[in-house]
C-alpha cells in the first residue's frame, strides 16, 4: 500500500507512475491547498492526505480532494470527487465539488504538479 506524498513542484513522471502503481494502477489521489499552491498526491485515502496537509499547516478551507486518470483524454483525466469535499458550511453539499469556477482552480493547480506526466504521454 503506498503513502501519501506532499509535493511543492511539478511531481517527475517516474514518481507518478509509482504512485498509481501502488493503489489504483491507473489513478491517483489527490488533495490541494488552494492557498499554499501545494498537493498531496498518493496513497488510498484522500482523508489520510487531508491530514498529512493539515498536520503540515494547511487549513481545512483550503483543501479539495479529486482524483487524476492517467490513461484518460486529457479532458477526462479530472474528476472532483471525495469525501472530503462535502463541507455545507463552505458551500458543498455533494462529494463532487459542485462550484465549476473552484474545479477550474482545483485544476490549473493540479496541471502544475501533473504536467511532467503530459509532457511524455
Amino acid at each position: 500500500m503506498g503513502h501519501p506524498e506532499i509535493f511543492h513542484e511539478a511531481i517527475p513522471r517516474e514518481t507518478l507512475l509509482r504512485l498509481a502503481e501502488e493503489e489504483f494502477k491507473n489513478m491517483i489521489k489527490y488533495v490541494v491547498d488552494l492557498d499554499r499552491d501545494l498537493i498531496c498526491a498518493g496513497g488510498g485515502l484522500h482523508s489520510d492526505e487531508e491530514a498529512m496537509l493539515l498536520d503540515d499547516g494547511s487549513q481545512q478551507a483550503h483543501l479539495w480532494g479529486a482524483n487524476f486518470y492517467l490513461d484518460r483524454p486529457y479532458d477526462r483525466r479530472y474528476v472532483y470527487t471525495s469525501m472530503i469535499n462535502i463541507r455545507p458550511n463552505d458551500g458543498n453539499t455533494a462529494q463532487v465539488i459542485q462550484s465549476q469556477d473552484l474545479c477550474q482552480k482545483v485544476r490549473m493547480l493540479a496541471d502544475r504538479f501533473f504536467a511532467p506526466y503530459y509532457e511524455k504521454s
